[in-house]
């Protein structure tokens, strides 16, 4: 991919099939903020950058050459064909196809793991406006500041050794035992999430649903958007609902390799299209 440097901006021309609200804003991630002319701002890798497109040239601003190999470039997934992806999912199913029609620029990022971990136990019975606040006080009280002044999300060997009442001030309520529980297993290797990166789907499931709050649905979204396993689909209750609706006799794995990015196309658009549920 060739790709431009020049003034802390790299430009990387030519990226179709990409939409940054559709993939920064969809409960993905939850440490990026859309600004009043269309880019967005956040931090990951304990690096904060903004980014923007114009057309399909792509800018990442605050950046250097050297970072954006070895994070942004694998961030935002831009070595994968995602029309292609695209086109293979919707000859699955009509419903799929329209489904993928209408948000055909959302990608699947590739987070830190420990903090995909973290971010979707934080997720449990929660909402998103709630959840980003809950990460942006996690990070202020206990991560680094970056040379920008904002702060990285924070290690799990800083995590593991608070308790629940020093976690008071996150105000994330029953989620402060789950948090340092995964802490303490990350950072003791109990729990290994590169191991998970390269065990089998099903292999680091199962490693990830030994800590204490982690079931099935924080399990699969951590393989997505924390090991990059795209096969998997989580499942929280509004999924299941469009899943009814809408694909009543289709078995998630019959999606495939990419079911995970199906999952994406099924619930951006399920979730804007409230009427379909009406009764």
């Amino acid at each position: 991919m060739d790709y431009i440097f020049e003034k802390n901006t790299v430009k990387v021309p030519g990226v179709s099939g990409f939409d940054l609200g559709d993939t920064l804003m969809c409960g993905q991630s939850f440490r990026w903020r859309e600004n009043p002319d269309g880019s967005f701002s956040g931090t990951a890798y304990g690096r904060s950058v903004t980014v923007k497109l114009e057309k399909d040239d792509f800018y990442i601003i605050g950046t250097t050459a050297e970072d954006f190999e070895n994070i942004w470039r694998g961030y935002f997934d831009l070595d994968t064909d995602y029309e292609k992806i695209r086109e293979e999912l919707s000859k699955l199913h009509p419903t799929l196809g329209e489904a993928a029609k209408f948000a055909p620029g959302i990608r699947i990022l590739r987070q830190e793991p420990f903090e995909a971990l973290i971010s979707f136990i934080i997720s449990q019975n929660n909402n998103i406006k709630r959840i980003e606040g809950i990460v942006d006080r996690l990070c202020e009280n206990f991560g680094e500041e970056n040379e920008s002044g904002e702060y990285a999300f924070p290690t799990a060997e800083k995590l593991a050794k608070l308790t629940p009442e020093e976690l008071s001030p996150i105000r994330a309520g029953f989620r402060h035992r789950y948090i340092i529980d995964a802490s303490q297993k990350v950072a003791s290797g109990e729990v290994d999430l590169e191991r998970c990166r390269a065990n089998s789907f099903e292999e680091a499931k199962r490693e990830l649903m030994t800590v204490v709050g982690v079931g099935e649905k924080v399990a699969d979204c951590v393989l997505l958007y924390g090991l990059h396993k795209v096969s998997a689909f989580p499942m929280d209750v509004w999924m299941k609902r469009a899943m009814k609706k809408l694909f009543p006799d289709v078995n998630p794995e019959s999606f495939g390799e990419y079911a995970g990015v199906a999952q994406q196309y099924i619930f951006h658009y399920s979730r804007l299209h409230p009427e379909l549920f009406d009764e």
